[in-house]
């Protein structure tokens, strides 16, 4: 008999940023396994051309156009998937981004921060991630079970140079992801569980001009994280898919409250 403890066929798996470079690699490959990939986004032509791709595989995603920031929104999404689904098994949180106002470039001090940029990229980090969990979870508690799986950071360890307002919103979500964990154990039983998955560095439509020149050559920064990778390299998107499974599937049943770290060594590295 086939070992099911991995298997994700027929779960309803919805991802939040679905159409982003790390976002899209999950929900292809996730739909690939079996699930049922819903994608929401902003960007009705980027989202369904996803959800196209992944259709004319013969695997089965939905889009819905979608604010992570608007709660009106997500309920209309939450019923829509009801409606189609009747339940919504995992929800993966992958919204993000960054913006240059909120950042430090090495020819700035921390009094050139635009607060205004700041507290946007706060915004989507943080609420774009406490939003559609508060949303979604209620769907789950009404179903008796669920799966919440928040995208962390090399940031939400510690302070990273220059992207200041994304790790302040990522260390949140590392606090969030523990807090959820157990408050929703605790008061809706041991169906229910939150975790993290924290990437190392990848280059994303957000870092790239940040770890990439115009030429493709690496930058000083990302030279300098490669320097402090033992695997002496950046990741490759395809990399998180193992990671992304383990804590969709029930062989992660038992891990509540975890931030799951793919990153090459880095977190782990000093000197």
């Amino acid at each position: 008999m086939k070992n099911s403890l991995f298997n994700i066929n027929d779960k309803v798996i919805l991802v939040t940023g679905g159409y982003g470079i790390l976002g899209s690699r999950m929900a292809e490959y996730l739909a690939s396994e079996g699930a049922k990939v819903v994608i929401l986004g902003r960007s009705k032509e980027k989202g369904q051309a996803l959800t196209n791709k992944i259709q004319a595989k013969g695997h089965e995603a939905m889009f819905l156009v979608s604010d992570v920031l608007n709660e009106e929104d997500l309920a209309q999404n939450r019923e829509d998937i009801l409606e189609k689904y009747g339940r919504i098994d995992v929800l993966i949180n992958a919204a993000g981004g960054n913006m240059p106002g909120a950042t430090i470039p090495p020819d700035k001090t921390i009094f050139d921060v635009k607060i205004d940029a700041f507290r946007d990229v706060v915004n989507l980090n943080l609420f774009g991630t406490v939003i559609p969990t508060l949303v979604f979870a209620k769907a789950m508690a009404d179903n008796g079970k669920g799966n919440i799986i928040n995208i962390a950071s090399m940031s939400s360890f510690r302070p990273l140079t220059r992207v200041m307002g994304y790790g302040v919103a990522k260390a949140a979500v590392a606090n969030f992801t523990e807090y959820m964990a157990g408050e929703l154990a605790t008061k809706f039983g041991d169906n229910f569980r939150v975790n993290a998955l924290a990437p190392g560095f990848f280059v994303t439509e957000q870092n790239k001009n940040l770890m990439l020149n115009p030429d493709g050559s690496y930058t000083d920064r990302a030279k300098s994280v490669i320097a402090h990778t033992p695997f002496r390299r950046l990741g490759e998107s395809k990399e998180l898919l193992g990671a992304i499974h383990y804590l969709a599937s029930d062989a992660s049943a038992f891990v509540n409250g975890s931030i799951l770290v793919v990153d090459g060594g880095f977190n782990s590295f000093s000197i």
